[in-house]
């Protein structure tokens, strides 16, 4: 089933790149036969025969036998609901969704991406919280509380945290709605989020 799925893979990559057999085999240095082969399911291409067939395709080996990869969708909920991590201390939100991407990146499926996206959004939340305490101990929101209520002289401590704690809650909600969307397999949202990793 493994080799079916690799013909069918390379058969199917070069009619999306608009490639004849005949052409497959000239631009990859391997005989028409071979290629025949290989589609048909004959035989399975490795080592050196790989890498030129990747190469006439213009894509890598592991996007060719990509389809080895397993799928792990228990896996993929709970690198999702690591990011919950950043409840307890704010940069465990990026370290431990990191372990889980660096793991397993190269051997599940989707892990790759997912792990990315939620890298970024983490990332990306983590600079708003910082940037904002670095808005609060500066002055500058003790400044313009003054001036958008200037007879209220003390700002409260409730306007202060609230915007912190808007922040936890939209990250709670973002964590929880896209674990929920990995394990009955719907496409994820992390937004925002800066492109750190791509």
């Amino acid at each position: 089933m493994n080799n079916l799925n690799l013909s069918q893979r390379i058969k199917s990559l070069r009619i999306k790149k608009g490639l004849t057999q005949e052409s497959l085999a000239e631009n990859s240095g391997l005989s028409l036969r071979t290629i025949q082969r290989i589609e048909n399911n004959e035989t399975e291409p490795r080592g050196g025969s790989l890498k030129r067939l990747a190469l006439a395709l213009n894509t890598t080996p592991d996007e060719i036998i990509d389809w080895k990869k397993q799928e792990d969708k228990g896996y993929l909920t709970l690198m999702s609901l690591s990011a919950l991590g950043f409840l307890f201390f704010p940069i465990l939100g990026v370290v431990i969704p990191l372990a889980f991407w660096i793991l397993k990146k190269d051997k599940l499926k989707n892990v790759n991406e997912l792990g990315k996206s939620i890298l970024n959004f983490e990332i990306t939340w983590l600079i708003l919280l910082f940037l904002y305490f670095i808005f609060v101990f500066s002055g500058l929101l003790g400044v313009i509380m003054k001036y958008i209520n200037p007879e209220n002289n003390a700002t409260t401590l409730l306007k202060i945290y609230t915007p912190i704690i808007l922040l936890y809650v939209y990250n709670f909600i973002i964590i929880i709605r896209n674990a929920f969307k990995v394990s009955t397999n719907k496409r994820t949202k992390y937004l925002p989020a800066f492109r750190i990793l791509r």
